[in-house]
């Protein structure tokens, strides 16, 4: 795996972002178009997690259900998966426009685990 996916190797987690089979990833792209202000929120909230094995507030990291979790550096949201081997994926990322998550935003996550999930199944997500 290139490092450039690697977002934070912590004690507890390591965070990676998502990328397809050409090595792309959507929401990386979206966490570098970032202001280094918004930048600076999400890195907080991913080093939390991966240092410490937690976020306690629902105001910066939620249980969405289905096994989605959402990063909550406002104003922006960042979809994730825990996977085995103590990793949590972040699959996509929005601006937060209304007090719901868009269903789009939650299917695309899913969308995104099970490939990633079937990609690491058949040993060529990690090629």
């Amino acid at each position: 795996m290139d490092n450039k996916f690697i977002v934070y190797i912590g004690e507890f987690f390591t965070i990676e972002w998502y990328y397809n089979s050409r090595k792309e990833s959507a929401v990386l792209d979206y966490f570098n178009e970032l202001s280094d202000k918004q930048k600076e929120k999400a890195m907080y909230l991913f080093k939390l997690i991966a240092t410490s094995g937690r976020i306690r507030s629902e105001e910066k990291f939620r249980n969405e259900l289905d096994q989605v979790y959402a990063f909550k550096p406002s104003p922006d949201r960042f979809l994730c998966f825990f996977y085995k081997d103590a990793k949590i994926i972040v699959t996509n990322a929005y601006v937060k426009k209304t007090d719901k998550m868009p269903p789009r935003e939650k299917e695309k996550a899913l969308k995104l685990k099970a490939d990633y999930e079937k990609r690491c199944k058949e040993k060529s997500y990690y090629d």
